[in-house]
């Protein structure tokens, strides 16, 4: 609109990311040249760990993570064992039966937790962590189970590292298969590569939310705070919220205090799905406060506060003004300003030592279909009501 009224030439794209948890869409997207051609690319996330509360980041970006599923299929059973002389029935009962699915996802889960401290060094802030997606697909109890699925997900600072992991894994998940009768299949959910900083849209966006100011609480949203303090098991007080959320911090300054626990050499840390944007067009990761409440005697707040005051508008709409402002002054910032523009693409330039494919740039990892097809879980309503809908072995 503010284009339209002033005149101001340029083009918006908006792109929508589903599966932002898993980092399910954007190396999808990098790879298919959704974010070729930018002249930048503004990224926000509301604030979830601190120092990074109304700021930039700088430096220290995000890592890489790789997500897999590995399903287990027991599709042969009666080739686990040969009939002897004492079951005149081959497919009687009381043979033995091959160990199938389950057991393969059992022994694949506990192998990989024995080994995870053989993975990987202990330092650089790495986390790997599996949900178990299917299991338990047999018509009974003496049938083997046909299909098991277990999906993990590894955050790490380097790509190496994360080759590093997905290769004990994989001999995991090997072994799993061959000790319990079955075969196993790895399916890619997603292979994403660590954030490239640039200063200069990092400037220009906290420029950006300076201008705005940090989001301010009102006292209707801190008697909603107050009501969920008491509802969660605690004490009302008289200002709920953590002091951070209505303060600015520079990048520089909340980038050294990120890099206080972190080796030197360490590049990237901690973990998110914009940064495969970042090696398409220059970036900018900035972080709105969203409402958090001060810890209770030292202790945690279930996580249902968190998402309760992230749906109710006294205390969610301050962040998402604040960061829809921050968005369009810097949109229009670059739309307007050259100099800025030439000055963010100059240090992309040169960070990825001359652009997409240049010496130092990273090409996207996805080597992989999407996994569109892929039978995930889900509730579905049946004429029972509301049910858990698990996918066939097919």
């Amino acid at each position: 609109a503010a284009m339209q009224r002033h005149g101001i030439p340029g083009t918006l794209r908006f792109t929508g990311e589903p599966a932002e948890k898993v980092r399910g869409s954007k190396p999808i997207h990098a790879a298919k040249g959704y974010y070729d051609g930018l002249a930048g690319m503004i990224s926000f996330h509301p604030f979830y760990m601190l120092p990074l509360c109304n700021t930039t980041r700088w430096d220290t970006h995000c890592g890489a993570a790789y997500a897999m599923i590995y399903r287990f299929i027991c599709d042969e059973p009666e080739n686990w064992v040969r009939a002897g002389d004492g079951a005149p029935i081959p497919q009687a009962h009381s043979a033995v039966r091959a160990p199938g699915a389950n057991d393969a996802l059992m022994l694949m889960y506990m192998a990989s937790k024995a080994l995870r401290d053989s993975m990987l060094p202990h330092q650089g802030g790495w986390s790997i962590s599996e949900a178990i997606l299917t299991a338990g697909q047999a018509t009974a109890d003496n049938l083997p189970a046909g299909l098991a699925e277990i999906q993990y997900m590894i955050r790490v600072p380097t790509i190496a590292m994360a080759e590093q992991v997905t290769a004990v894994l994989d001999r995991n998940a090997e072994a799993a298969a061959t000790m319990s009768g079955c075969r196993h299949e790895r399916h890619w959910v997603s292979k994403s590569r660590p954030g490239l900083a640039n200063h200069a849209m990092a400037e220009i966006t906290y420029a950006a939310l300076s201008t705005v100011g940090p989001p301010r609480w009102d006292e209707e949203a801190r008697a909603v705070a107050r009501e969920i303090q008491v509802n969660a098991g605690g004490v009302a007080t008289e200002n709920p919220f953590i002091d951070e959320l209505e303060r600015l911090i520079s990048p520089r300054e909340a980038e050294a205090i990120l890099r206080r626990d972190l080796p030197p050499s360490q590049v990237n840390s901690t973990s998110d799905d914009y940064t495969d944007m970042s090696w398409h067009a220059p970036t900018a990761r900035f972080y709105v406060a969203r409402p958090a409440l001060r810890s209770a005697n030292g202790h945690a707040w279930p996580g249902w506060v968190m998402n309760a005051l992230g749906g109710i508008a006294a205390t969610i709409d301050p962040m998402v003004t604040c960061a829809s402002k921050t968005v369009a002054l810097t949109a229009l910032r670059l739309l307007e300003d050259k100099a800025a523009r030439d000055a963010a693409m100059d240090e992309f330039v040169a960070r990825t030592g001359g652009g997409i494919g240049g010496a130092n740039w990273i090409a996207p990892l996805c080597d992989y279909e999407p996994p569109i097809d892929f039978r995930w879980p889900e509730y579905v309503t049946t004429a029972r009501g509301r049910d858990w809908w698990i996918p066939s072995s097919q």
